[in-house]
């Protein structure tokens, strides 16, 4: 299973999306620190849930990390996030 389908499968259970969007951007940094062959390793997500009401930017940033640690810690070099309540 790639990294992003993980990802997928997390946040999916975790805040039942509205609307999900993972984009692989790797190969946008060939040459950077934290690249590596193959790809997955910076990803670009978006994400919408009724699960983020009430929460600020940083309390919806840190619930998404919580999620995805496993994969920010071992795979994941950078991460773009935008989550945002319905």
């Amino acid at each position: 299973m790639s990294v992003a389908d993980k990802m997928r499968e997390k946040l999916e259970s975790a805040f039942a999306p509205s609307s999900l969007s993972i984009t692989d951007e790797s190969e946008q940094h060939r040459g950077h620190s934290g690249y590596r062959e193959g790809g997955e390793t910076h990803f670009r997500i978006e994400i919408r849930s009724a699960g983020f009401a009430g929460m600020n930017r940083v309390a919806r940033q840190r619930a998404v990390y919580d999620v995805l640690s496993e994969e920010l810690a071992e795979q994941v070099h950078a991460l773009s996030l935008s989550a945002e309540p319905e």
